[in-house]
């Protein structure tokens, strides 16, 4: 499989990414019981068939040793020149309390360590108490490890607009913000989109595609309750579809959704991730990935082929202006995490 050129984006001068981002939240514990061996072996594929970036973190489970084992077989195997096109990014997710050099320090070592680099290509840096100002203090230190090469590029998971401001303002300079961002959940659009247009900042998008709730296999379907969330992404987005507009409108935007695909020969997920896309600034969409156990690489690659006309937009439209304000019910992006 060879990827067109419109799959990849200038995330940074020099880091050039997919656009699909390989999610490793899955591989996290809580999406099924992940085989390293398999995964690693997986891993190839993605790579090989034009999926070179990954996205992860600290407490993603083994995700961190996954991307260190992956680069030491690739490099066994097919020599360094195999990792010149590899970029992993991974967030640092500390609880709240008094920031020292030296906290900040020895925990991008460890994730230096367990990824097996010397510079993370990215750290995007999430904060769980806006009361607690601390996170100025870890930024700090971060943009001086920045300095010495232990981080190429300074990123955010989850802050909401107003914080992003205040780190701009503090001389901080950061390159993106990882949000979520979905046909569902569309409160980017109203403050950060703006302000990331303004200030030079990208978003990387996850949520997507709902956990894999926009897809065929809920179309007009009965709605799933209990067991049937069986994974910790299905439970979080089945709660933010019942916010948005409950099962019924859902089953209209699907119905929408797969006449637009069968238009362009394509599935709902490819329509719901291109309509994110297709958003000012942002650089990509992160796809989760269930290493070894589920893989959509053929129908990932079906999204660079697809474009939206205004037809089709127009459709969506009209189906999203009847939900909720997810702005007004919920608060700005990462509110979620923090009411």
């Amino acid at each position: 499989m060879q990827l067109p050129e419109s799959s990849r984006w200038q995330f940074t001068p020099d880091l050039n990414i997919c656009r699909v981002l390989n999610g490793m939240w899955q591989v996290s514990g809580a999406h099924g019981a992940i085989q390293p061996k398999q995964a690693i072996a997986t891993m190839f594929d993605y790579i090989d068939a034009g999926f070179t970036t990954w996205d992860l973190a600290d407490h993603y489970g083994p995700a961190e040793d996954f991307i260190g084992e992956f680069r030491r077989q690739a490099i066994a195997t097919r020599g360094k020149e195999a990792l010149s096109n590899l970029q992993a990014f991974t967030k640092w997710v500390p609880r709240p309390a008094k920031m020292t050099r030296r906290v900040v320090e020895q925990n991008i070592d460890r994730s230096l360590a367990r990824m097996r680099v010397e510079t993370l290509d990215l750290l995007q840096f999430h904060w769980w108490e806006y009361r607690d100002k601390n996170y100025i203090d870890a930024l700090t230190y971060l943009a001086e490890l920045q300095q010495e090469g232990k981080i190429k590029h300074l990123a955010l998971t989850n802050f909401d607009t107003e914080r992003l401001k205040i780190i701009s303002e503090a001389g901080i300079k950061i390159v993106s913000n990882q949000v979520q961002f979905s046909l569902v959940d569309r409160r980017p659009l109203m403050k950060m989109i703006p302000f990331c247009q303004e200030h030079n900042i990208q978003l990387l998008a996850y949520g997507t595609l709902c956990g894999g709730l926009l897809s065929e296999k809920y179309l007009e379907q009965a709605e799933p309750r209990g067991t049937a969330l069986n994974t910790a992404s299905l439970r979080k987005y089945k709660n933010m579809v019942d916010a948005w507009g409950g099962w019924n409108l859902f089953q209209e935007l699907l119905a929408v959704l797969k006449q637009i695909a069968a238009k362009h020969d394509v599935s709902i997920a490819n329509v719901a991730v291109r309509y994110v896309l297709d958003r000012p600034t942002v650089a990509g969409a992160i796809v989760g990935t269930r290493l070894g156990i589920s893989e959509h690489v053929a129908d990932n690659a079906k999204v660079f082929a697809l474009t939206l006309d205004a037809d089709d937009t127009g459709q969506i439209e009209a189906v999203l202006a009847r939900s909720r304000d997810l702005l007004r019910l919920i608060g700005d992006c990462g509110d979620e995490y923090r009411r």
